[in-house]
């Protein structure tokens, strides 16, 4: 039996065909108007619909180069199933270099959205209704916000046997982080719907971290290829198996002042060790930023300019910490060329 053409956003997508679309989401103060782009692979076998979206928080731009590279992917030919794949989700904040909308929302914390509601409940219910509704499996990517950097690694809500733990295992991020859902979210909206659903965090707003983005696209692949999306051999090696962490916490900055850091993204650190200093530009005061726990850093900041109370390195606690350490260490050594002058 033939498959049925797709309809998405007003548009007919025959099997076999990819699309590229522009959904209307608002208009400009100049009247010019505003599109999520994206394109639909819809393939002429039957098989998953997988959405892969970038740019929810319109800075972190590493999402929208993962999604060119996989939609340039010979890969995806004779792709069973769908893939839908957005690389801007938020037009408003992105053209503004900007993680919001312009009235200060956060997109993230607006679903599933109000037709009558504010700008981010609009903009999160169209984009609910026209794509996100059609996806049987979601990978949201993300990356850490601005002055902050985040080693690779998939955010998800992890039970046992589930589709979203074998998502989270198949994509090959050195750490999982079993994270809670966060009311307002496309995770939280997604899953609650029974749609498995993957948060891909890595590199840094504003930037492109080829070693974020190079992973990003494998891993994005290689679940579709767990979803049976994808036909013929993958001849790249296997990465290990990812560790999955059982909490995390932010080592906050003890004064105002000037952070040095002493460790690096992906160090394992042990409680009590130095993270990094803190002191005014005399150096006359001056305070030591230590790890609250064993595990390894997963995120940091970029700006050396810090507040007291500032969140500055996000540890991550294991509870078998030295197959973690082995599991960065095996995803660094991967990199060509490795990335130890990025961290």
């Amino acid at each position: 039996m033939a498959r049925a053409p797709l309809d998405l956003a007003g548009i007919r997508i025959a099997p076999g065909t990819r699309t590229q679309i522009d959904v209307p989401v608002a208009r400009l103060y100049t009247h010019a108007p505003l599109y999520i782009p994206l394109e639909v692979v819809h393939g002429r076998q039957s098989g998953p619909t997988l959405l892969v979206c970038g740019g929810i928080h319109g800075d972190e731009i590493n999402g929208v180069e993962i999604v060119r590279q996989l939609l340039r992917s010979k890969q995806i030919k004779g792709l069973r199933g769908t893939l839908i794949a957005v690389p801007i989700v938020n037009v408003f904040g992105f053209v503004q270099h900007s993680r919001y909308l312009p009235d200060r929302r956060d997109l993230n914390r607006c679903f599933p959205g109000s037709e009558s509601g504010s700008l981010g409940g609009r903009v999160a219910a169209l984009f609910r209704e026209q794509i996100v509704d059609h996806a049987t499996h979601i990978i949201d990517l993300h990356t850490g916000a601005i002055h902050r950097t985040n080693l690779p690694q998939i955010r998800a809500q992890l039970e046992t046997g589930s589709e979203t733990e074998r998502m989270a295992n198949a994509f090959g991020a050195p750490v999982i982080l079993n994270a809670e859902l966060r009311e307002g979210s496309l995770r939280h909206y997604a899953q609650n719907r029974g749609i498995p659903v993957l948060t891909y965090e890595a590199g840094e707003a504003l930037r492109f971290d080829e070693w974020a983005i190079t992973p990003g696209v494998r891993g994005v692949l290689r679940v579709m290829r767990r979803l049976g999306m994808l036909t013929g051999e993958h001849r790249r090696r296997q990465p290990p198996a990812a560790e999955v962490a059982n909490g995390s916490s932010w080592a906050r900055a003890p004064i105002d002042g000037i952070l040095r850091p002493q460790v690096r993204l992906g160090a394992r650190v042990a409680k009590g060790e130095l993270l990094g200093r803190v002191a005014d530009p005399f150096g006359n005061a001056e305070g030591e930023v230590l790890s609250m726990a064993d595990g390894i850093v997963i995120g940091m900041s970029r700006l050396p300019l810090a507040n007291e109370g500032e969140a500055l390195f996000h540890v991550a606690r294991f509870d078998a910490i030295e197959e973690a350490e082995s599991a960065v260490e095996d995803f660094h050594s991967s990199l060509t060329p490795p990335a130890d002058s990025l961290y």
